[in-house]
């Protein structure tokens, strides 16, 4: 029995989700409050496993909420977050603040929308349950590895720096933090990276733009053709799917609708097989923290085309679902922990061999 606490200053929010929650048998709502103030003080006579938060309320708004929490008492936390760009900025600072997932919220027809997400929040308690979440790390030290800076002339530095190397990662659940230690980590010349990180359509704009703002290398989210350089990191869009192609000498990246795969869209599977397709022994692999097994075959698909391949071990994991799902096929050749995975990305495929 998986116990939930519900912190929202709508009582029509915390009503139709407790009523949601309620009718599954594996959960149970153990209390609710209004502001986390009153609910710091219920949740002392019962913990809960799972806590639901809001955002904007009085008194004490939910990110220094979540962020006392994470310091003194980590416990598994989904933000309710409203779907807008406006609201997404805040909540990916809920996420890197330690946060495990997002439920979005529509403001017009809040209980009706709310109603048919249910099934989508009962998923990801369920995934939060599982999770080990952790307050941030503090931030990495710069790499040593000297290059041009972020803003430099990107014409010279591709005359200075190959584009044959592509760094695919593919991560869900506790990839928010994971991506920003190891991106953080890279030298304004590190390789061309392609990612998914499963999060919902609209999140991955600000996410991408929260990375630039942290990072030597450029991070944006991925549009419809763009070139895979040195110096830049390509996240795919919420609600799409992002495949690598060649051209030529270059690798270039297509984003495409389609159906899900193994339940998400974007679909690690999906970019893997693509690298291994178009990149093959020019490519390293990295699969990391999530639930499920999404990117598993497309890693064993990787390594039998040529690349390097390397999941995440367990002890740094938030959940430690797709990395081993990855062992268990033997797709990834190597089990590093995050904080040796920028150096990882540096070394390159020839030096892991």
């Amino acid at each position: 029995m998986i116990k939930v606490f519900i912190v929202d200053d709508s009582a029509l929010v915390r009503q139709v989700l407790t009523t949601c929650l309620d009718g599954h048998p594996g959960i149970r709502v153990i209390g609710q409050a209004a502001d986390p103030l009153f609910a710091l003080e219920k949740m002392q006579a019962q913990w809960p496993d799972v806590l639901v938060l809001d955002i904007e309320m009085p008194r004490m708004d939910g990110l220094t909420f979540l962020r006392k929490l994470m310091a003194e008492r980590p416990t598994p936390t989904i933000i309710c977050s409203t779907l807008t760009e406006a609201g997404a900025g805040i909540t990916l600072e809920a996420l890197a603040a330690g946060a495990v997932g997002v439920f979005t919220k529509a403001r017009l027809g809040l209980k009706e929308s709310l109603l048919q997400l249910s099934a989508d929040l009962i998923r990801q308690i369920e995934t939060a349950a599982r999770c080990r979440p952790r307050a941030p790390a503090p931030s990495p030290p710069a790499a040593a590895t000297p290059g041009p800076t972020k803003n430099a002339d990107p014409g010279a530095r591709t005359r200075l720096t190959t584009t044959d190397r592509v760094v695919a990662l593919g991560t869900s659940t506790g990839g928010t933090q994971a991506l920003e230690l190891v991106l953080r980590q890279l030298p304004a010349d590190a390789p061309g990276l392609v990612i998914v990180q499963h999060m919902p359509e609209k999140f991955t704009a600000a996410f991408a733009r929260r990375l630039d703002g942290l990072c030597r290398i450029e991070v944006r989210e991925a549009q419809h053709m763009d070139r895979v350089r040195n110096g830049l990191a390509l996240i795919a869009p919420g609600g799409r799917h992002m495949q690598l192609k060649r051209s030529g000498a270059q690798y270039l990246v297509e984003v495409i609708d389609g159906p899900p795969v193994n339940r998400h869209k974007p679909s690690v599977d999906v970019l893997f097989r693509s690298v291994a397709k178009h990149a093959g022994h020019n490519a390293l692999g990295i699969i990391m923290t999530g639930m499920g097994d999404d990117g598993a075959r497309g890693l064993l698909a990787m390594r039998e085309a040529g690349a390097s391949t390397v999941a995440q071990d367990e002890a740094s994991c938030v959940v430690f679902g797709m990395p081993k799902e990855a062992l268990a096929l033997e797709a990834a050749q190597y089990c590093e922990p995050l904080d040796a995975l920028a150096r990882v990305i540096l070394q390159g495929p020839s030096r892991l061999a």
